[in-house]
């Protein structure tokens, strides 16, 4: 190092330090390498080509990482028309588990399938994170049974972030537990107030209980017993939140059972997609509609922007341990970068540790 500086003070250029010092400390890639993770390339709808794209994008902004790639050798080769980037490897999986396909069936049988490897990766610790835009089930039942569950984690949950007014919120579950035990919703608040405050950056996220009503004996059995054990579970919950009102961000973290979730997500992305193209058929009706559209045209970029999925990445099954991502199918090269974003956030966070470290402080969650 200070034999750099003593060459710059000589007014040699910036580039002949920097190769000094490179020669003087024998730096490498792997010396700066400090993340890796795993990307199924063979789930998305849009095929190989846009998951890799994405995975070139995140590795351009992130000389920290390493990525590596599974899939059959000769598809990705095939996507890969400019070479191999570096910090990017390639493995070859001979078999690829479909949408199809029984996920408890697929992940027994193809145990050498690009979202198998993946996954035991993580399972092996090879791999920071594992990321992928395949079947949702076999995601979810082969991180359950080849990873595992965090101790005292009752029910791993998927859960994806939703644009609202004042920014976003975090819904969990929407759609890995159907059926729930008051105990489950409980640790969900927990988990998801860890992600919130690592990932998102809020430093007291405030959890809301999804109800067909703000007062709090509302709901059925399941959803009173929950409502109590919020309020003495040590977390900032806000009490009942309706769907209506998780939009206009009334909540940080919205807890609900698979089912429940499942039917809000789906209705958000309904009605996003039902607005946007009803604004477009309007605005292009006319020559004058056309006219103002165009002077308005960068708050429908940016209304556009904050409810589109590409922008919020994928949905991280907590209570798993190791950070498992579950990308959009649909996912485009920009969704799967972001998703990776959110990989490299949830891992800088190390949320496996906080989510741990809060269920075991919190007996109310039902961890023990």
């Amino acid at each position: 190092m200070v034999r750099a500086a003593v060459v710059l003070r000589r007014g040699i250029p910036l580039a002949f330090a920097l190769i000094l010092f490179y020669n003087r400390t024998k730096l490498t890639v792997e010396d700066w390498v400090r993340m890796h993770i795993a990307v199924d390339a063979m789930g998305g709808d849009r095929g190989p080509g846009e998951i890799i794209e994405g995975v070139k994008t995140a590795l351009t902004r992130h000389p920290e990482l390493r990525v590596t790639v599974i899939g059959p050798m000769d598809v990705l080769r095939g996507a890969l028309t400019e070479g191999i980037p570096d910090r990017l490897s390639l493995l070859h999986s001979p078999e690829v588990i479909t949408t199809e396909e029984p996920p408890l069936v697929a992940i027994r049988r193809k145990k050498d399938s690009s979202l198998m490897l993946g996954i035991n990766m993580l399972r092996d610790r090879q791999t920071d994170a594992f990321l992928s835009c395949g079947s949702t089930g076999a995601v979810m039942s082969g991180a359950l049974f080849n990873v595992g569950r965090i101790r005292g984690v009752k029910r791993p949950a998927l859960s994806p972030t939703l644009p609202t007014r004042t920014g976003k919120a975090l819904l969990i579950d929407c759609g890995a537990n159907a059926d729930c035990k008051p105990e489950y919703l409980v640790q969900f608040g927990h988990m998801g107030a860890a992600y919130m405050q690592v990932v998102h950056g809020i430093k007291n996220p405030r959890v809301g209980l999804v109800n067909i009503g703000v007062e709090e004996e509302k709901g059925n059995e399941l959803y009173r017993e929950v409502h109590g054990l919020l309020k003495h579970s040590g977390l900032n919950f806000v009490g009942n939140i309706e769907a209506r009102d998780v939009p206009a961000g009334g909540a940080d973290v919205l807890v609900c059972d698979g089912f429940t979730g499942n039917i809000l997500l789906k209705t958000m992305e309904g009605t996003a997609s039902f607005i946007m193209g009803a604004l477009k058929q309007e605005l292009t009706r006319s020559a004058l509609t056309k006219l103002a559209a165009a002077l308005l045209r960068g708050g429908f970029i940016a209304i556009k922007k904050k409810m589109d999925y590409t922008e919020y990445g994928g949905a991280p099954l907590l209570g798993i341990d190791g950070c498992v991502i579950k990308a959009h199918g649909s996912s485009n090269a920009k969704a799967f970068s972001h998703a990776i974003e959110q990989a490299i956030a949830y891992i800088e966070g190390d949320v496996t540790r906080l989510i741990s470290e809060r269920l075991s402080t919190s007996p109310e969650s039902g961890a023990r």
